[in-house]
């Protein structure tokens, strides 16, 4: 966001980050639902089928479609095969051993990779707080496996391979931000929430024959369930982040998700009664304190000014134009120019005007 912006569009960009976040946290609470009924790869399949007809209807009545070049065709592809195919898939396969706030503790790392690869591949650089930030995140993610492996060796439910599944989805969810984080320039948010939603429904298609199966024996709250998945968390919430994210950094709207967790944690709670275990919530905090680190930035180091760059308003009333800034004009320059409303009152610059336009073209330059 921007100072320049009105209230009104201040208050949409607000809504559309707020909307996005309840319907991601609310995504981790139904698929926490509909997982051990429905396999990983089905559930997707029919989550995006879902997400496709309401994204296509929404294009249809926004009537705006704007063709994508070869170079956005790319992106869109990595963007629909990351984002919606592989991370729908392990988030799904994940949510069958692991309880809904601890899944969501795992994936929101996702801002702190979004950095990491934002400073490797889009040369942004690797601040000193995002190394130690990445540090301190990954020995959160360590806590986490460790205290969900203690957890399941007393009993719980909990399989390992689950932070695994967790950790790939948020490997896809920033590998997906940053395909689409360009496209957010020219294509509207709609478009590129469809495409990449088809793309990820053909990449499930292989899962089709075991979703029917699966959807034969099912009871309505899973059909509910994959309904909702498919119209708010996709095709709503993907838009509103498509929004979002055409109008400010994306490590900046990476930030807002850290909200999910707690979010997700106390639904949880609610509606299942799960908690996750404490060690696992300490390497939660450990691991979203890391991404927080990582969004720090070092104040730069004030400069000292270099001889003759003092400041026309503190230099001595009458004191010669050389005297401020002789040193830092080019060879030939007149000096006079360069402080002329340091001069006495009706006193003449020094310099010819022909002699001062050059060097000043050059200053500019």
């Amino acid at each position: 966001m921007t100072d320049t912006e009105s209230p009104r569009a201040r208050i949409v960009l607000l809504a559309a980050i707020a909307f996005t976040v309840l319907a991601w946290a609310s995504a981790f609470i139904v698929i926490r639902g509909v997982a051990p009924v429905v396999g990983g790869g089905e559930l997707a399949l029919g989550r995006l089928l879902v997400g496709a007809v309401a994204l296509g209807s929404l294009v249809l009545i926004g009537r705006r479609w704007v063709a994508p070049t070869g170079r956005e065709w790319i992106r869109l592809a990595v963007y629909g095969l990351g984002w919606f195919g592989v991370y729908n898939v392990a988030l799904n396969l994940a949510e069958q051993v692991l309880d809904a706030g601890t899944a969501a503790m795992l994936v929101n790392i996702g801002p702190l990779l979004i950095a990491l690869g934002a400073g490797l591949f889009l040369g942004e650089g690797l601040p000193r707080w995002l190394l130690v930030g990445a540090g301190v995140a990954f020995l959160g993610v360590v806590l986490i496996s460790v205290g969900t492996t203690l957890a399941s060796a007393g009993g719980r439910p909990i399989d390992p391979l689950g932070v695994v599944g967790c950790l790939v989805a948020a490997v896809t969810y920033a590998v997906g931000v940053l395909a689409q984080k360009p496209l957010t320039r020219r294509l509207p948010a709609a478009q590129v929430a469809l495409i990449g939603c088809v793309i990820g429904a053909l990449a499930c298609l292989p899962f089709a024959g075991a979703l029917v199966a699966d959807l034969a024996v099912a009871a309505p709250p899973t059909w509910l369930g994959i309904v909702y998945l498919g119209l708010v968390p996709t095709a709503l919430a993907f838009t509103t982040w498509g929004y979002a994210l055409g109008r400010m950094p994306a490590s900046q709207l990476g930030v807002t998700t850290y909200i999910v967790p707690p979010l997700t944690i106390a639904a949880g709670w609610f509606v299942f009664g799960e908690v996750p275990p404490w060690l696992a919530i300490a390497g939660g905090v450990l691991a979203l304190g890391g991404v927080a680190l990582s969004r720090r930035s070092s104040r730069p180091r004030a400069t000292a000014a270099a001889p003759g760059a003092v400041a026309p308003a503190s230099a001595p009333t009458g004191a010669a134009p050389a005297a401020v800034s002789d040193s830092s004009l080019p060879r030939g320059a007149a000096p006079a120019a360069a402080s002329d409303s340091s001069l006495p009152r009706g006193a003449a610059p020094a310099a010819a005007p022909a002699a001062v336009s050059t060097p000043a073209r050059d200053l500019s330059e």
